[in-house]
C-alpha cells in the first residue's frame, strides 16, 4: 500500500512503513520503521527543520510513485526506492537481498526486499542495501585507519575509537551525497557488487541523499542540512605549542617566555592531561600550578590563549565519584556496574543532560573563571579498555544503537556551555567526532598516531576524507604523537617535513611524547629550539609563514563558516570536470587558491605534483610559473614544501 501523508509519500507492507520526503535544497529523507510511529530527532544528525512541501507526489494506478524535490527525485518501484537527478540519469538505488536471485518478500511476487529486519533486544539488527556502480568514486565517511583516498572497496566500522571518527556521510562522483542518519554501532561496506549499511541495533532505517552538479554543491547542500560550522578565532588560526606535557606552571611559563623572547608568534599553548589529581578532579593541581589566575594572566600578555585538557574520565575516590554515582551521572554496563578504561575508570554519560550540567559547572569554577575558554576534549569516544558495545548503556540508549552520539554530545557540551558565558566562537580539540560535530566548534585531531614516515603520508588522504564528511577544523600531531626519538637526525627530518605540511593544515600544532633526555618528572622537550638551531631556523620561518598567511586562511575560515566549503580540499572539489583530480591522494588544495604537495619521504629532495588544466600556476616560493594539465617535478629541499597559487588568485602573501 502507497499513499501520501500531509507532506510525506509513505509506503507500508505489512508492519514496515517507509517515509519519503523533501528535506533541504535538492534532498530526500527516508525513514523507515517496524514502530507505530518514527522516532523523531533525538538521534538525528540532521538540524531541525519545518515540514517541506515536494515539488511533486505522484501515485501511479500500478502502485508505483515518485516524490521530486528540485534535482533530486525518488522512486517507488515494488518496494525499491531509486534516486535520479534533474536530468533524469539515475544516481543510487536500493538493491534488493536476494541479489541476483531476486528473491522476493514472502507471498508477494512483486515486492522485493532492499531493507532487512531482525529481532534483537529491544530493536533490530538492520541491513540496508543498495546497488554499486561501475566507475563510482566515494569520499567522506569521516576519520578510519584504513586511510583509502576513494572508499570504494572498503568496509568501514561505524564506530567512535581513538583515532576513528565516524561521520557516515560521503560525496560521490555520479553527483549526490549520502548521509547514514543512524548512531548505532554498525558497518558500511562499498562493495564492487553492492553498498550496504548495517546497524548492529536500531528501531530505524534513516537516510538522506542530495543531488548536485559538483562536489561543492553537494557539500553545501549538506552544510545547510546538517549544519555549519562557528567561524574561527582568530588566534586558533596561528601557532599552536604543546607537548606530553608540560608538568608544572613554571615549566609552562618559561616555554612561552622563550617563544616570546625569540620573538616567535605562539597563539597557543595547551596544559596536556593529568594536571588533576585524580581523574574526575577537574582542576589544576595546585602543588604544580598554584597561581592559574597569574598564569594565563602572563600568557595572554605575550599574546597567547591557552587551552587546558579535559578528560570525561572518573575513578573511585575522586572528589565527584559519589555524588555523580548516585545521581546516575556516569557510563554503566548492562550487568548494573560501572563499565570503564583499565577496570578502574568509568565515564561521564555525557548523552545525560544533567551530566553535562554538572560537569560544565565544574569546568566554569576551574577553568573558565581563571579565562581559560578553550578545552582540549581527549578521550572523547570515550576509550573503553574492552569496547564491546553490546556491553554497556548511557541515558539515550544502549551504546549499540547510540554510541556515536558519545563525542558530539561532548562538544555540545562545551560549546554550549561557553556561548552561555558570551564566548562567540568556542573551538575544542576533540578526538573523537560524529555527524553534527561541525556545529559546535570541533576541531578533530588524528589521534595518538605513530611518528613514521608511512603515518605522515596516510594522513594526506585521511584528512581530505575528514573534510568530505562536512567538518572542515582538523590537523594532526605535527612530529607524530608517539615513538619520535628526539636526538634521531631520521627523526628530526621526519618532523621537518610534518611540521612544514602542518603550516598548510586547518590547524598547526605541534606535540607529542618524544623519546629521549628529560629530569624527572619532565618529560623530553617539543619546542622548535630543541632539534637543533638549523631546524629551529626551518620551523620559525614556517611559523612566520602561517603569520603571513593569516588573511588568506582567515578568509578560507569564513568560506568554512558561510557555505560550508571545506578547508582542506581534494582536487576534484577545485576542478571537478578534470578526470585526473579525482585520483590525487597526496596533493590538495588549501582554500581556493593554493596547491599544497607535501614530501612524503624520507631522503626525497622534489615532489611530483599534477597541475589542473585551465589554470597556470607559481610557485610561492620562487615565483616560477607552470603550465596547468601536466604533472611537473617540483624542487624540495629540506628548508621548504613545495606550494603553488592560482595565477587567477589574487596575491596572496
Amino acid at each position: 500500500m502507497i499513499y501520501q501523508k500531509d507532506h510525506m509519500l509513505v509506503f507500508q507492507y505489512d508492519d514496515e512503513k517507509v517515509f519519503v520526503e523533501a528535506w533541504g535544497k535538492n534532498g530526500i529523507r527516508v525513514r523507515a520503521t517496524k514502530k507505530n510511529a518514527l522516532r523523531g530527532e533525538a538521534y538525528s544528525a540532521l538540524l531541525p527543520a519545518e515540514p517541506m512541501t515536494a515539488d511533486a507526489i505522484e501515485i501511479g494506478e500500478n502502485g508505483d510513485a515518485k516524490l521530486v524535490n528540485g534535482k533530486i527525485t525518488a522512486e517507488f518501484k515494488h518496494n525499491v526506492l531509486t534516486f535520479y537527478n534533474d536530468k533524469g540519469e539515475e544516481l543510487i538505488g536500493e538493491s534488493w537481498r536476494g541479489g541476483p536471485l531476486n528473491y522476493p518478500v514472502p507471498h508477494d511476487p512483486n515486492l522485493l526486499a532492499a531493507r532487512e529486519w531482525r529481532k534483537k533486544d529491544n530493536g533490530y539488527r538492520v541491513q540496508c542495501r543498495f546497488k554499486a556502480y561501475e566507475g563510482e568514486k566515494i569520499y567522506g565517511m569521516g576519520q578510519h585507519p584504513e586511510t583509502v583516498f576513494d572508499r570504494k572497496g572498503t568496509t568501514l566500522e561505524l564506530a567512535p575509537r581513538n583515532k576513528q571518527a565516524n561521520i557516515p556521510f560521503y560525496v560521490s562522483s555520479r553527483g549526490y551525497g549520502f548521509l547514514w542518519n543512524n548512531p548505532a554501532i554498525g558497518r558500511a561496506t562499498f562493495a564492487t557488487n553492492y553498498t550496504q549499511w548495517e546497524a548492529d541495533l536500531t528501531d530505524e532505517i534513516d537516510f538522506w541523499v542530495t543531488a548536485g552538479d559538483t562536489p561543492r554543491e553537494i557539500e553545501r547542500q549538506y552544510a545547510e542540512a546538517g549544519g555549519k560550522t562557528p567561524m574561527m578565532p582568530d588566534y586558533a588560526m596561528g601557532f599552536w605549542q604543546c607537548k606530553l606535557r608540560y608538568v608544572t606552571q613554571d615549566e609552562l611559563l618559561e616555554v612561552a617566555r622563550e617563544y616570546y623572547r625569540r620573538k616567535v608568534p605562539v597563539k597557543v599553548i595547551i596544559i596536556d592531561f593529568c594536571h588533576w589529581t585524580k581523574h574526575g578532579n577537574w582542576f589544576l593541581d595546585p602543588e604544580y600550578w598554584p597561581d592559574p589566575q597569574a598564569m594565563v594572566d602572563e600568557l595572554k600578555s605575550m599574546g597567547m590563549e591557552v587551552v587546558a585538557s579535559v578528560w570525561p574520565s572518573m575513578e573511585p575516590g575522586s572528589d565527584n565519584y559519589k555524588e555523580m554515582t548516585e545521581k546516575g551521572l556516569l557510563v554503566h554496563n548492562n550487568f548494573g556496574q560501572h563499565y570503564g578504561q583499565q577496570n578502574t575508570l568509568t565515564f561521564v554519560d555525557t548523552t545525560n543532560p544533567e551530566a553535562c550540567k554538572f560537569l560544565w559547572e565544574k569546568i566554569k569554577k576551574n577553568y573558565y573563571s581563571y579565562g581559560i575558554r578553550n578545552f582540549w576534549l581527549d578521550c572523547a569516544e570515550p576509550e573503553y579498555w574492552k569496547p564491546d558495545f553490546s556491553q554497556y548503556s548511557y541515558y539515550a540508549g544502549q551504546a549499540e544503537m547510540c554510541g556515536n552520539l558519545y563525542p558530539v554530545e561532548y562538544s555540545k557540551m562545551f560549546y554550549e556551555g561557553l556561548r552561555a558565558e558570551g564566548e562567540e566562537m568556542p573551538i575544542s580539540l576533540t578526538r573523537c567526532a560524529y555527524a553534527g560535530s561541525q556545529r559546535y566548534g570541533t576541531l578533530l585531531w588524528s589521534g595518538d598516531i605513530h611518528s613514521r614516515w608511512d603515518v605522515l603520508r596516510d594522513q594526506i588522504p585521511l584528512g581530505q576524507n575528514v573534510a568530505m564528511s562536512g567538518l572542515p577544523w582538523w590537523n594532526t600531531d605535527i612530529g607524530g604523537f608517539m615513538m619520535g626519538v628526539h636526538e634521531d637526525p631520521d627523526f628530526r627530518e621526519l618532523l621537518i617535513r610534518w611540521f612544514e605540511w602542518g603550516t598548510f593544515c586547518p590547524v598547526m600544532r605541534l606535540h607529542g611524547i618524544r623519546e629521549g633526555k628529560a629530569t624527572p618528572p619532565f618529560t623530553p622537550p617539543n619546542e622548535i629550539w630543541s632539534y637543533g638551531e638549523e631546524n629551529c631556523v626551518i620551523m620559525e620561518n614556517h611559523i612566520r609563514l602561517r603569520e603571513k598567511m593569516f588573511p588568506y586562511i582567515k578568509r578560507t575560515m569564513q568560506e568554512a563558516h558561510e557555505t560550508g566549503d571545506p578547508v582542506i580540499r581534494p582536487m576534484f572539489y577545485e576542478f571537478p570536470n578534470d578526470e585526473k583530480a579525482w585520483n590525487l591522494p597526496y596533493q590538495y588544495m588549501f582554500g581556493s587558491d593554493l596547491l599544497v604537495a607535501p614530501v612524503l619521504e624520507a631522503g626525497a629532495r622534489s615532489v611530483e605534483a599534477y597541475l589542473p588544466k585551465g589554470e597556470s600556476w607559481i610557485d610561492i616560493r620562487d615565483g616560477k610559473e607552470y603550465a596547468g594539465g601536466q604533472t611537473v617535478t617540483l624542487p624540495a629541499p629540506i628548508e621548504s614544501i613545495p606550494v603553488l597559487r592560482r595565477k587567477s588568485a589574487e596575491v596572496l602573501f
